[in-house]
């Protein structure tokens, strides 16, 4: 097994427990609010942690079919899941903090402090370039692996 799968692998056991952890987070919530829910962020962070657990064994997959060499396959899968680890670790910041039912809306808070407009511009270009960058060299690997250089 490739560094690049491992990563994976470890990864999707990290996030799906983490969605599992956060699932009962979720429940308490239901069971003791009046209106069964629980808090925006607290869902957020239950579901998206179940997802990307999903889409680490994705680029896993990549990763075990690519034709690039371990060391741009890991740098690949290291970009795209480091990104999706600081979405759900933000979520759930949000979902202790009860400090917001959407972090895009100005002005940005983290708790009682309030981000510049800039730090989520800047945040959610580097998510970007990360998660997009990562997943398509990954996955071009893959493709050619399976479709030969003429791909």
């Amino acid at each position: 097994m490739t560094m690049a799968e491992k990563l994976c692998l470890s990864a999707a056991f990290i996030f799906f427990m983490t969605g599992l952890l956060t699932g009962v987070w979720k429940w308490v919530h239901i069971r003791r609010s009046s209106r069964a829910s629980a808090p925006r962020y607290v869902d957020i962070a239950h579901r998206s942690s179940l997802l990307y657990s999903f889409a680490a064994l994705l680029l896993g997959a990549f990763a075990r079919l690519s034709v690039f060499p371990d060391w741009i396959n890991s740098l690949s899968v290291v970009a795209a899941l480091a990104f999706f680890a600081l979405a759900i670790a933000s979520y759930i910041l949000h979902g202790i903090l009860q400090d917001t039912s959407n972090q895009f809306r100005q002005p940005h808070l983290l708790g009682r402090f309030t981000l510049p407009s800039w730090v989520m511009t800047m945040s959610m270009v580097l998510l970007i370039f990360a998660e997009v960058v990562g997943t398509l060299i990954v996955g071009t690997g893959a493709l050619i692996g399976i479709w030969g250089p003429e791909f």
